[in-house]
């Protein structure tokens, strides 16, 4: 029963739900292709407007979940914060970049053409450049993580996002050589992460003023819990329509765009799980400090990736197969992290 209060059923079978998205996108492109020509009419800015709007569906309900007030709570326990933010930012977006590069251009060279591996390569720096903010809330309950501070990184990284995600991506994706416009960038971060988080807080402050913590955590968020997952899913059809050719083209590339991003996934993870072990940290804060590495903000790397680079690009393809490997990944850490809790001291 508290599994399922963990992880809902659209989260649990979340990798069988874009398999599904996958073919139903295919097949619409394929044989319907009036619907990705008719859809590519809204446009603006290089970014597609039904896209847009089904983007502000997934990330609007996560970032109602995310409660700033605590982070004044930061200062008690500055070293599970401490490894969290290091990983997250100094380290992950460059092991990424690294990991990526090496199987991309030397590896699977073979398979891969330059000018696909340059936009395969962007779409990874975009999943490495931003940590999983809500889910991670489920990561931590499956591993009876602390959630006081589980609450408090989620809030720390958010606001990192703010200033950080748009200077990380630009400088990785130029030491590619893979040229982007700032000012596209900057509105995707303006579109994607700073309007949403503000209606968020906005809608947070509202309501909580109105009628009160317990009806806006236990009633109002609640009624979101679908519009996320089904706002991914509509995305991920809509761009398979356009992605059809390039995967009836190549589909080994999506289980070759796995493989770095999958061994990028546990190599976080024990960076933040080993070095909270180092520290003598509890593992209800080393737990989720490794799975918010571990985990990442795919909705805003979609997101980013269609707005930059378009519905067909490579890029776009290489953060969905993010989220195909997402949810069987994680639930794999889950379980080492719970199968390795006598490692860490009895609080």
């Amino acid at each position: 029963m508290e599994k399922k209060q963990g992880i809902g059923f659209f989260e649990r079978y979340l990798t069988l739900w874009v398999a599904l998205c996958i073919v139903a996108g295919i097949a619409i492109g394929q044989w319907f292709p009036v619907v990705p020509q008719t859809l590519s009419l809204f446009e603006y800015a290089n970014v597609s407007i039904p896209v847009a709007l089904l983007i502000w569906l997934m990330i609007y309900p996560m970032m109602l979940k995310v409660d700033f007030q605590s982070v004044k709570g930061v200062g008690k326990r500055p070293r599970g914060i401490l490894v969290t933010c290091i990983t997250n930012w100094l380290i992950k977006p460059f092991t990424m970049f690294g990991i990526a590069w090496l199987f991309f251009y030397v590896i699977f060279k073979t398979w891969i053409p330059d000018a696909l591996a340059d936009e395969y390569l962007a779409g990874a720096v975009l999943l490495g450049a931003a940590p999983c903010t809500a889910m991670v809330f489920v990561w931590s309950y499956l591993t009876k993580g602390n959630a006081a501070y589980t609450l408090v990184q989620v809030a720390v990284n958010d606001l990192i996002i703010l200033v950080a995600f748009a200077p990380i991506v630009a400088f990785l994706l130029g030491v590619g050589g893979i040229e982007i416009p700032w000012d596209t960038l900057l509105l995707s971060v303006l579109l994607f992460v700073v309007i949403p988080l503000g209606a968020g807080v906005l809608t947070r402050i509202s309501v909580v003023k109105h009628k009160g913590a317990d009806y806006f955590n236990n009633v109002f968020v609640k009624k979101f819990d679908n519009f996320t997952i089904g706002g991914l899913l509509l995305t991920l059809i809509i761009l398979f329509s356009f992605q059809g050719e390039t995967i009836l083209a190549n589909p080994l590339h999506i289980l070759l765009i796995a493989v770095p991003l999958v061994l990028q996934t546990f190599l976080i993870f024990f960076i933040a799980y080993g070095w909270s072990k180092a520290w003598h940290l509890p593992h209800d804060v080393a737990a989720p400090a490794g799975m918010i590495g571990a985990s990442n903000f795919f909705e805003l790397a979609v997101a980013v990736a269609i707005s930059l680079f378009g519905l067909q690009s490579g890029a776009a393809l290489a953060t969905v197969v993010g989220v195909l490997v997402e949810v069987p990944v994680m639930l794999m850490l889950v379980k080492i992290a719970n199968n390795t809790r006598g490692w860490f001291p009895v609080k």
